[in-house]
């Protein structure tokens, strides 16, 4: 509970995250969370109390019908996030995305103006910078213009690519981020910190408090001689936190950003590496067209069996359990592991994710081969 030292940690280590955001200096607030979940909960929870700040003492029953809207790529946990805070998942709205996986403004704006017909007060507006299947980002700029316009606040999933703005080269993808009201960060993703280290970014500061704090007399004296900002525990929603700091901040000053920045920059050199040997191969079919924005590569391998079926149901059908079974074979032999899913109306197909900063050239070309070697069969 007393944690002097790293309460001045996390503090250094916020404010400098915030910098790297592009939020004005001094400004803003934030808290190292147990995960990205939790992270995007306390945005969900700190945009309800922004709007309807007796939410907090009468609950639910004295707001109207809230509408939450994420695009249809988006990671699971925000519609967990509205489960737990009571405003249900049926009140998140998902949004349509192109075929690259990124939500498309003018949906957003329909369903905004849709869901106010219908009675809703949409609340919270969640677009995702690195979605977990396609790595894609949603157009943050133009998300931000329809937010400032209906008075909703805007907050970036940044879990899986907020760590790309330490990258001078990629960092352009999450252009419009400054202009979020809050943005979830997992430097223990990208930045291969260990886990857990996710941290909740607010621009506004001392929300956070007003929403979260109890008051504890017993605990949060409002007579210290000290600065009472250095109290984080009240701005929580847990009372002992987990120390996640330590990791993160050591690493910062070891690597320091640039170390950082070649680390991020080498892993989506990578995925560019396995989409330009793998997109006009033999055997190969990219799920979308262009290269990757992040280092999901996402891709089916068809086995010389079922290459030139001219059915295209059945081909489908074989299709979708091809790369099942070349996981399942890779898990025994123990050479190479690679996730697969079907998303929407699309069979089983790899996503090859890069995020070890120790893999190399060598590396891609092997699973290339190795992926061949245990599909020709089938």
């Amino acid at each position: 509970l007393v944690a002097p030292v790293f309460v001045l940690l996390e503090y250094v280590t916020l404010k400098k995250m915030r910098e790297m955001i592009g939020w004005p200096e001094r400004r803003g607030d934030g808290i190292f969370s147990p995960g990205g979940a939790i992270s995007n909960m306390y945005a969900m929870l700190l945009a309800r109390f922004k709007m309807f700040p007796e939410v907090k003492e009468k609950g639910m029953s004295s707001v109207p019908r809230l509408a939450a809207f994420t695009s249809e790529h988006s990671h699971f946990s925000i519609k967990k996030g509205a489960a737990a805070l009571g405003i249900g998942t049926e009140s998140v709205i998902l949004i349509k995305a192109d075929e690259r996986g990124k939500m498309i403004p003018s949906d957003l704006e329909r369903r905004l103006v849709e869901a106010k017909q219908k009675g809703f007060v949409p609340f919270f507006v969640s677009a995702t910078a690195g979605t977990t299947v396609y790595g894609a980002f949603d157009p943050l700029i133009a998300i931000a213009d329809i937010c400032k316009k209906h008075g909703v606040w805007m907050h970036v999933d940044g879990a899986w690519g907020g760590s790309l703005l330490m990258s001078r080269k990629h960092r352009w993808k999450l252009n419009g981020v400054e202009r979020a009201d809050s943005v979830t960060w997992n430097p223990h993703k990208m930045m291969s910190v260990p886990l857990q280290c996710s941290a909740l970014l607010v621009k506004e500061e001392g929300l956070m408090q007003k929403c979260n704090q109890m008051q504890a007399c017993y605990l949060f004296q409002q007579d210290k001689h000290y600065d009472l900002s250095y109290d984080t525990g009240d701005k929580a929603l847990q009372c002992g936190r987990h120390v996640d700091i330590f990791k993160l901040w050591l690493m910062w000053r070891a690597k320091g950003t640039i170390g950082f920045e070649a680390q991020i920059d080498k892993c989506l050199e990578l995925s560019e590496y396995l989409y330009n040997k793998i997109k006009d191969r033999e055997g190969y079919q990219m799920v979308f067209d262009g290269k990757p924005q992040h280092t999901n590569v996402c891709f089916w391998y068809l086995p010389p069996g079922i290459r030139y079926l001219e059915d295209k149901e059945e081909k489908m059908r074989r299709l979708h359990k091809v790369a099942p079974v070349i996981k399942a074979r890779m898990m025994e032999y123990g050479t190479t592991m690679v996730s697969y899913q079907p998303q929407g109306d699309k069979v089983n197909f790899f996503r090859m994710v890069i995020s070890n900063p120790a893999a190399t050239f060598e590396d891609i070309d092997f699973l290339i081969e190795e992926i061949e070697r245990l599909g020709q069969d089938l």
